[in-house]
């Protein structure tokens, strides 16, 4: 039976990209080998290009410092392969080649990664345990997987990893976490090392470049516990009073509902609450944050860090003004500074057909804005009131927070 004809030939797959362990070319498949004797040039670090025997006559080039993929485009339509750890679509080169280079010209050929062979090492069933990574990222994304019980395998940037994760456990309260460090997995020089966080002593140049850490999470009595579900308490953030309270904050994150993927502008993000929850909700979610005042702007910085998300981006600007340029929003959440000219009409010109928008008011003026857009465009209004029990003498009574105005809007498609 003759292939489809969309079936790429090939010819047509110009560039390999070959998963290789420590163990090198001996464990390579056949198809591998092929590719690595037809190439006319190799890309890999240098430790990785060293495994290639004399046979293998392309020249090989180790990557550019600072890294970049430009000398692999520049190669299209040569015979090309790309050495990478283990597999390369998980954290790896091959992921990002992928956005860049169309599929059929790609041929993939994974090895097992190092989050498998940790998981085989360890007795863990990987589809229980957080995969995470450390390389060219922050540690502080770390914080959003720290769970009593919960299991890590995070692959390291270098060998000072290890010690940097000990010391982001310890400082959360999760000090008895134990840490086991699998350096060179597969290969002769393989070794493990063990440790509770709070014991952690090795310095950078007692681990190896090449690792991948384990942890087993354990809470101290005075741990941090950080919820998924939207609200966290008020106390979580560090904030001026310029804060969505948590109650109101649920109820506004539950009506933005966030989908993985989708991107949030929180305009007037103020200590940056709405956005960090938004990200919180999935590993996929996007936000950008608006805010003028250096201040907040700080404080933003620093609860995007402790929460989790430090891929939230910050711009320092004032709508509707800041607004230009931004990528489309999926939605939209106003949280201060509807009674500025043309901030609501800005964003809801912005914002992608089938997204929709929220914005909270307190005062009369602003809440007036509120009313005279929705009969402009549509919507829904809300009024969130919420009370808490404080003494009164002897007794307790009710004490409202100031009531919020909540207009939803959802823009047609």
């Amino acid at each position: 039976m003759n292939p489809p004809s969309d079936t790429p030939t090939s010819a047509a797959r110009w560039l390999t990209i070959i998963g290789i362990g420590e163990d090198g070319y001996a464990e390579l498949g056949k198809a591998a080998r092929a590719a690595l004797r037809a190439a006319t040039v190799i890309f890999g670090s240098p430790r990785q290009l060293a495994l290639l025997p004399n046979c293998i006559v392309a020249k090989q080039q180790p990557w550019p410092s600072p890294f970049a993929l430009t000398p692999v485009l520049e190669q299209r339509g040569t015979p090309t392969c790309v050495l990478a750890s283990g597999d390369p679509m998980l954290f790896g080169v091959g992921a990002s080649l992928s956005k860049q280079i169309p599929s059929a010209e790609i041929n993939v050929l994974p090895a097992p990664s190092s989050y498998s062979l940790a998981a085989a090492r360890l007795g863990w069933a990987l589809q229980d345990v957080e995969l995470l990574s450390l390389v060219a990222r922050p540690v502080a994304a770390l914080n959003i997987a720290i769970f009593a019980g919960a299991r890590l395998l995070i692959l390291s940037n270098d060998g000072s990893s290890p010690r940097t994760i000990a010391a982001l456990l310890n400082e959360r309260g999760f000090g008895a976490s134990k840490l086991t460090v699998l350096e060179h997995l597969g290969g002769e020089q393989e070794r493990r090392i063990n440790a509770l966080a709070q014991q952690w002593s090795l310095d950078k140049n007692d681990a190896a470049a090449l690792n991948i850490v384990a942890v087993e999470c354990v809470a101290d009595v005075d741990a941090r516990h950080l919820a998924l579900t939207v609200g966290l308490p008020d106390s979580a953030f560090r904030h001026d009073g310029q804060l969505t309270k948590r109650d109101v904050r649920a109820i506004t994150l539950a009506r933005l509902a966030p989908q993985p993927g989708e991107l949030l502008w929180d305009v007037g993000a103020g200590c940056g609450s709405i956005g960090i929850e938004w990200m919180r909700a999935h590993r996929r979610c996007r936000a950008i944050a608006i805010e003028a005042n250096t201040e907040r702007q700080q404080l933003i910085e620093h609860n995007r860090d402790a929460l989790g998300v430090p891929a939230l981006r910050l711009i320092n600007g004032e709508a509707p003004r800041a607004l230009a340029g931004l990528e489309t929003p999926d939605a939209i959440f106003i949280g201060g500074g509807v009674t500025v000219p043309d901030v609501l009409e800005t964003c809801w010109r912005q914002l992608r057909g089938g997204g929709r928008l929220i914005a909270n008011a307190v005062t009369l003026q602003s809440e007036m804005v509120l009313h005279n857009f929705r009969a402009q465009h549509g919507g829904e209004l809300i009024r969130i009131t919420v009370a808490q029990a404080q003494p009164l003498g002897e007794f307790d009574t009710w004490r409202a927070a100031l009531p919020i105005t909540l207009l939803e809007i959802h823009k047609p498609r």
